[in-house]
């Protein structure tokens, strides 16, 4: 790899990077659009987050030697698009706005770049460019709709102010449950109070455990799937997942154009719940969003991406422009 775009008269095809930086590392694809993705990687280290928010410094440490080792894989001579998504760009990406596109043109030759909220690459990987309502939820949870002239986003407050109906929700209220079942209290569950001693150990022990921890969201959202599985035979967990449906379509609603014909999607790990929960979304989306049509998603943040390059790097990208979302520098 030069450093520099294709140069005239060689032949070769001008490549797009595409990334995806997320809590668990960073995704990486190199590929020549219309021929799809060429070559792909993945780190297992999360980019840090410091004083300045996400720190561009340690994204293009790993970012550098993973693009020219995946160029010279994919047999691309030079890059002239990026598209970089990345968790917290909306509310840490100052530095990123800042700093990278500059980077990126004098280590990679890129020329221009795009640099997208992960609810972004979410959105797009999931209906493309096309009007409508995202909601990317996980252990966390986000939605965000656009009619093609701006982005509105919902929730995506983090789990002690909000991502209502999250993983982490879920956890936590089939936790409490527990708790109530433990104490004696209405509302409580015996059957996730079984499930939480299994999974943690005795229930009094679990405020010691829990609340020092900086990966509380996680922790909460891994007993998100006991609550799923007690659904069918336990009041308590079925409603939980019944509020979950309601809090999720809210955040649809609040966000997908009132007009038209959009269609809303659901993305993230949060379907793999499964049936407990999907039913009840559906019956949700279908009564406070009758004009919508809810689809499954047709990719990932990383396939959003490679998408978003691809348009970018032909001059199609139509998608509305905006500095905590998505936010494009020609150099």
């Amino acid at each position: 790899m030069t450093g520099r775009g294709a140069e005239p008269g060689t032949g070769a095809e001008p490549g797009f990077l595409a990334v995806d930086s997320g809590g668990s590392g960073l995704r990486v694809v190199v590929g020549v659009p219309g021929r799809g993705p060429s070559a792909r990687r993945e780190s297992r280290e999360p980019v840090r987050t410091g004083a300045r928010g996400i720190d561009p410094g340690h994204l293009m440490e790993q970012l550098v030697p993973m693009t020219r080792s995946l160029a010279a894989e994919a047999g691309v001579s030079g890059l002239d698009t990026a598209v970089v998504g990345a968790a917290g760009f909306a509310s840490l990406g100052g530095a990123l706005r800042a700093d990278l596109p500059g980077a990126l043109a004098r280590e990679l030759g890129v020329r221009a770049v795009a640099l997208a909220a992960d609810a972004v690459t979410a959105y797009v990987g999931a209906l493309g460019p096309r009007a409508g309502a995202v909601v990317a939820a996980g252990t966390g949870l986000i939605a965000l709709g656009t009619d093609l002239t701006s982005w509105r986003r919902a929730d995506g407050w983090g789990h002690l102010l909000g991502d209502c109906g999250s993983g982490a929700w879920i956890g936590r209220a089939g936790l409490e449950a527990a708790l109530r079942a433990h104490d004696g209290r209405d509302g409580g569950s015996a059957a996730l109070l079984a499930w939480a001693e299994e999974q943690f150990g005795p229930v009094p022990g679990l405020p010691g455990m829990l609340y020092p921890r900086a990966d509380r969201p996680a922790v909460l959202a891994s007993f998100a799937p006991r609550v799923a599985a007690c659904a069918a035979s336990d009041p308590v967990a079925a409603g939980i997942l019944r509020a979950a449906a309601r809090h999720i379509a809210e955040s649809a609603a609040a966000v997908c154009p009132p007009a038209g014909q959009p269609q809303v999607s659901v993305t993230g790990g949060l379907v793999k719940l499964g049936a407990p929960l999907l039913v009840p979304l559906g019956e949700e989306l279908a009564r406070r969003l009758p004009h919508a049509r809810h689809v499954p998603p047709q990719g990932d943040p990383l396939h959003g991406a490679v998408r978003l390059a691809t348009e970018l790097a032909g001059g199609r990208l139509t998608l509305p422009g905006d500095e905590a979302m998505l936010y494009v520098v020609t150099t």
